[in-house]
């Protein structure tokens, strides 16, 4: 597809600036916050920032192809869209934007469990491409139906995450809150009427709700019962016996997100998963880990070709990308930078900021003389 973006907001930096003066305090501060000192968030990018690449200027060059094959699937560009729960929180509609925009650019969008979409309309919208990912159900049944609703929709990839074994510690959101029992502050009303855009769009969207979990949820719930009963539905710490009996359950192609070791890629590989996301929920869990990129580079030397490897966190832009590509990932993803597209610039900010992602990774393949993503290796800085 061709590139098209609007000229007034050329950078990921411009639609978060834009966002912030967009939409109410304690949604931008949801979406762009971390975890306790915010140390990992910081980590993150500035470590992956670290990364250098290097250009062979005479190497004969017939120009760059960006798609990327995954899991039988060749996708226009080698970068996707990260699960982000509540994200119709952030702004109205916001997951159905994103998956339009993924579809139109032949992109994968993954589907949280806790954002405000359901399962069914996604798939709608992207004509089956979609892939979600589980939060794993305390109650097994609501799991089994989960699943079976999935192949229904013919996801063709279910994502477990593994990085949730508790809530992180995210001052913020405490703040504002958005902890667990969340609550309605006057300091959230007044940011409200402070952005009438935003209201007004939201009333006409209606309020925000856990789309997926609708069937499963009592009726009539206040925000502290809703709370309560999100806090005792999921169970985030998996062990091998869960996964087993979600691997016999779920034929499709089946991916671990928020693995940090190389201990947990071989747990991995030899539970029969098709792939990993290195991660590390966008610096919202552990503090005091490592950045994604610094755990990414000993799996990749480790299991590369023994399963594929993607990342997220800390890839903000296209030569963000590159870098996490040189380092030795197969694929990438993005959660805050879609939704800086969509806070700032509503119903357009998915296809902006695909085009933007695309456009500067062509030009950094360009520039260093690379024709296809998966050999952006060689061109990896020692």
């Amino acid at each position: 597809m061709k590139a098209s973006y609007n000229c007034d907001y050329p950078s990921i930096e411009d639609l978060r600036k834009k966002a912030k003066r967009n939409i109410p305090g304690f949604a931008f501060e949801y979406l762009d916050g971390g975890c306790n000192e915010d140390v990992n968030l910081l980590k993150n990018t500035n470590e992956l920032r670290a990364v250098e690449l290097k250009p062979y200027y005479l190497d004969n060059f017939a120009g760059v192809d960006t798609s990327t094959e995954l899991f039988g699937h060749v996708y226009d560009a080698p970068f996707g869209v990260a699960p982000v729960g509540l994200q119709g929180l952030i702004y109205p509609n916001a997951p159905e934007i994103l998956a339009r925009a993924a579809y139109r650019y032949n992109l994968p969008f993954i589907l949280s469990t806790v954002t405000t979409a359901s399962i069914e309309r996604i798939s709608e919208l992207t004509e089956g491409r979609a892939w979600f990912q589980l939060y794993n159900p305390a109650a097994q049944e609501i799991r089994d139906s989960i699943l079976k609703r999935l192949k229904e929709a013919q996801y063709p990839v279910l994502v477990l995450l593994c990085d949730v074994p508790s809530f992180g510690y995210r001052p913020r959101d405490i703040r504002n809150g958005l902890g667990m029992p969340p609550k309605m502050t006057l300091k959230n009303m007044l940011q409200i009427a402070g952005k009438p855009g935003w209201a007004i769009k939201t009333l006409v969207h209606g309020q925000p709700a856990f789309e997926t979990m609708k069937p499963y949820m009592p009726k009539g719930m206040s925000m502290k019962q809703l709370g309560l009963y999100m806090n005792s539905t999921f169970s985030g710490r998996l062990n091998e016996e869960l996964i087993k009996s979600i691997r016999d359950k779920w034929q499709g192609k089946l991916v671990l997100k928020g693995v940090a070791t190389e201990e947990d890629v071989a747990t991995a590989i030899k539970l029969g998963f098709d792939g990993v996301i290195v991660s590390n929920h966008g610096g919202r869990q552990l503090d005091a880990g490592q950045s994604a990129i610094k755990s990414l580079l000993p799996i990749v030397k480790k299991y590369r070709g023994r399963t594929t490897i993607m990342m997220d966190s800390g890839i903000r832009s296209g030569p963000d990308i590159a870098r996490a590509l040189a380092a030795g990932a197969d694929f990438t993803f993005m959660g805050r930078s879609f939704m800086y597209g969509i806070a700032a610039l509503g119903n357009a900010g998915g296809n902006h900021t695909m085009s933007i992602l695309k456009t500067q990774l062509k030009q950094v393949m360009e520039q260093l003389s690379c024709q296809a993503p998966q050999f952006l290796p060689n061109h990896l800085v020692d």
